[in-house]
């Protein structure tokens, strides 16, 4: 499973121009569900993503996770990041996972991050989305997580 994280001071995301999740200062990730992913991939990442230290402490320093602060997360499945870019002028999505399993991983990581963090909000899976965001930084971090 891969997430592109930005910390941000605001994220929406819109299908047909109505709002499907929003949330303010907090994380976005975008989810790319690979073909191996499993529960415990996605337990994995949530683990990843409620924990990386990507907020400041009163130093100044990145010593504070999602979890800390109490912020929002954003979740938005992306298969495009699963993507092969190494070679030609196009990418070969063979590294993403079908669609039934992509769903199904993203729901349930969506699922359990709603169990664990007061403020979840989510993209919708196979939808042509709109993303907006302010990120707050920058900061943007890539996330890989196997599972356990």
């Amino acid at each position: 499973m891969i997430a592109l994280i930005q910390r941000v001071t605001e994220a929406r995301v819109t299908v047909d121009a109505r709002e499907i999740g929003r949330i303010g200062h907090g994380l976005l990730a975008l989810v790319a569900v690979e073909p191996t992913d499993t529960p415990a991939t996605s337990e994995r990442m949530l683990d990843r993503l409620l924990g990386y230290r990507v907020f400041a402490d009163a130093q100044g320093r990145m010593n504070r996770a999602l979890s800390d602060t109490g912020g929002g997360l954003l979740l938005v499945p992306q298969f495009t990041l699963a993507a092969d870019t190494r070679k030609g002028m196009r990418p070969s999505f063979s590294g993403s996972a079908s669609p039934e399993h992509g769903a199904e991983i993203f729901a349930g990581l969506v699922r359990r991050a709603r169990e664990r963090h007061a403020s979840v909000a989510s993209g919708l899976f196979g939808a042509d989305m709109q993303v907006s965001l302010t990120n707050d930084g920058p900061v943007t971090f890539w996330l890989k997580a196997r599972g356990r």
